[in-house]
């Protein structure tokens, strides 16, 4: 690493200071793995079969020509993912729009922090997911993390945690609610109702910021009157927290000299997740923190590049740069960029869930990048239903996921330490990953093969660059004047250690750390307060489905475990999927700890290793989501979709349990 043109150590950068998990220091591993994939591989007779890159190109590209022929070019989907560098996810979305002229792209992020991009860009007229340095939060005073365990799924972030009064909201007593001041059990799918208590305690109490609610935000007035109909009594009757600690909680961070709201995965995957992070929003706003040096709200990342993925157009409604696509200005300016008709290019598609749940009705081929939607999307006994339908499956990846095993084409593509490329990181910086090894052989990199097949369909060779900077500056230019503005970033410049947070508008820009100290992005420059209301979640327990049963990640998986499964130290501490319950839940089930348990819900059962906990909530259980085939956690998840974000309900639904 280069920071102002002299070499230092890894722990004098700023996020992680050079801290890993047990993820991280494993993930060498994966570029040795014998799992690795070399050389495309294409269906005949029912088996994947080993070919060359021109028969596999070939193929594919043949096919993708007749279904735009016969049946359009909506016939045809992309599938992208939140972990591609921006780069990739550019490319993706230029190669859907141009290449294939489909509407029909969209990616994992979307199941990822749609609710919190909604919710954000309704408060700020922005979404960037923290919009300060993380660094800052090292000199808190209080900080009220909602729905995140970062002690398990970002362990080097929690040393930012570590000088301040920690509240947790989070029905489980995690690893991370273990070290908090005051954690805050809310029954899964009361979110809402618990921000609009601590809320209510907030003013009731006066701790009521009125200068800055009047001088920086609008809207107050109709989200309080909603928030005065939710005393904390009345909601600690709805999600069980205590009316005590719900002033607790408000005191904590009113008596503060800074304080942060964070907000993760936990309170947006729900069907009202965008209104759920509009609630705690509400909260930090009431309380003067978003813009006010030293505090503010933040959204933690989930994904790679979770933050990047989701501005540069692989996005179902956006183009390069955060830009709508329904923008007229906005598609004359990208279309310039692209060297296209504006009115070549396609209108907003489907989101992520809604697109999967079209295939073979709609589009009759998918092509997916960076995601294994077989083990990931909710409801995925009936999305392999839907992926069986289709009459051509092409994933690009470097190992066989699940999904890639049921391709009829699988391209073997690069991995992070083999390619350069940029990601965005929690706060909105730009990083830049240069190579650190040779691919095997056999081997290409996304832009290629996504150049190569653009080729193919008769798009000229320039248009389609597979050269990471040269796609970047490009990049730049279609991002030029956007939301997330990279005209100013270059790579020359991230070679030098520049710390360049988005926007950055010009090379003579320094970034922009901090995005909120003066106004925010709406016209008027002030925030706005959301009238949300609780209405819980879109399933709700009863007779038949008595409990709730959650989702989320453990220490040593990452997202689908197509990775982290294939590396013995992980997988040996955590081999399969297991259900955490209360002690006595389980008994009245029938069931032991260490046996197994069948959990269901009205779409499907999976089976799991009873694992009892006395610190669980009697009417919850929780599940892992990283392991395949009949341990899919999202085979029982529930597809219900917010109405702002098109999020699913990850984060509840009814289930019951028995012996297995």
């Amino acid at each position: 690493m280069r920071l102002t043109g002299s070499t230092v150590s890894a722990r004098d950068f700023p996020t992680n200071r050079g801290g890993l998990c047990q993820k991280g220091w494993t993930s060498a591993e994966l570029l040795s793995t014998p799992a690795r994939l070399t050389s495309p591989l294409l269906r005949r007779d029912g088996r994947l079969h080993p070919v060359s890159w021109d028969t596999a190109l070939d193929f594919v590209a043949n096919t993708l020509r007749d279904l735009r022929a016969s049946s359009g070019a909506d016939s045809v989907a992309v599938f992208g993912g939140g972990g591609l560098t921006n780069e990739k996810a550019y490319l993706l979305g230029k190669f859907a729009r141009v290449a294939l002229g489909t509407a029909q792209i969209d990616y994992n992020g979307r199941f990822c922090m749609s609710s919190a991009a909604a919710a954000g860009t309704r408060a700020f007229g922005l979404d960037r997911g923290m919009p300060f340095p993380v660094t800052d939060l090292a000199a808190s005073d209080a900080i009220l993390l909602v729905g995140a365990n970062p002690a398990e799924t970002m362990p080097p972030f929690t040393q930012h945690l570590a000088g301040a009064r920690l509240i947790v909201v989070d029905p489980r007593r995690t690893a991370t609610a273990e070290r908090a001041d005051l954690h805050l059990r809310p029954r899964p799918g009361t979110d809402v109702a618990l921000a609009l208590g601590i809320l209510h305690a907030v003013v009731a109490d006066g701790h009521l910021a009125k200068d800055y609610v009047d001088e920086r935000t609008s809207g107050f007035d109709a989200a309080w009157r909603v928030a005065a109909a939710w005393w904390p009594e009345r909601v600690e009757r709805v999600t069980g927290v205590p009316a005590n600690d719900q002033h607790r909680a408000a005191d904590m961070l009113a008596q503060a000299g800074s304080a942060h709201v964070l907000t993760g995965r936990g309170t947006e995957q729900h069907a009202t997740g965008t209104d759920s992070v509009s609630a705690w929003i509400n909260l930090a706003l009431a309380l003067g923190l978003p813009g006010r040096p030293g505090s503010g709200y933040g959204c933690l990342t989930g994904q790679g590049n979770g933050q990047g993925g989701r501005e540069h157009g692989q996005k179902a409604d956006q183009l390069p740069g955060y830009r709508k696509i329904t923008d007229p200005a906005a598609r004359e300016h990208v279309a310039g960029v692209w060297g296209v008709p504006a009115e070549s290019l396609p209108g907003p598609g489907r989101s992520a869930y809604e697109l999967l749940d079209s295939l073979g009705d709609g589009p009759k081929a998918l092509l997916v990048f960076g995601s294994n939607i077989l083990v990931s999307a909710p409801r995925s006994a009936h999305v392999a239903d839907r992926l069986s339908t289709l009459d051509l499956l092409v994933v690009a990846d470097f190992v066989l996921s699940e999904t890639a095993a049921a391709a009829d084409v699988v391209f073997p593509v690069t991995q992070w330490a083999e390619e350069a490329g940029t990601m965005t990181n929690l706060e909105g910086r730009v990083l830049l990953r240069e190579p650190a090894v040779t691919p095997p052989d056999g081997v290409r990199g996304d832009l290629e093969l996504l150049r190569e097949l653009a080729i193919r369909l008769g798009q000229p060779a320039e248009r389609f660059p597979a050269d990471p900077e040269v796609v970047f500056d490009e990049l730049r230019r279609a991002a030029a004047g956007g939301p997330a503005d990279y005209s100013g970033v270059t790579y020359q410049r991230l070679r030098a250690g520049e710390a360049l947070h988005w926007p950055v508008p010009g090379t003579d820009h320094p970034g922009s750390p901090r995005v909120f100290l003066d106004r925010f992005a709406h016209p008027d420059g002030r925030a706005r307060f959301a009238a949300v209301d609780h209405t819980g979640p879109a399933e709700p327990a009863d007779a038949e489905f008595p409990l709730l049963a959650t989702t989320g990640r453990v220490l040593q998986h990452y997202q689908s475990g197509a990775q982290t499964r294939l590396v013995a130290e992980l997988t040996e501490a955590e081999p399969e999927v297991f259900v955490q319950v209360h002690p006595d839940t389980a008994a009245r089930a029938g069931l032991a700890d260490g046996g197994y348990a069948t959990v269901s819900s009205r779409r499907g059962r999976t089976r799991a290793k009873v694992r009892c906990d006395a610190t669980m909530r009697l009417d919850t259980v929780f599940l892992p989501f990283h392991f395949p085939g009949a341990q899919r956690a999202n085979l029982i998840t529930n597809p219900a979709l917010d109405p702002h974000s098109r999020m699913p309900e990850f984060k509840v639904c009814a289930v019951r349990l028995a012996a297995a």
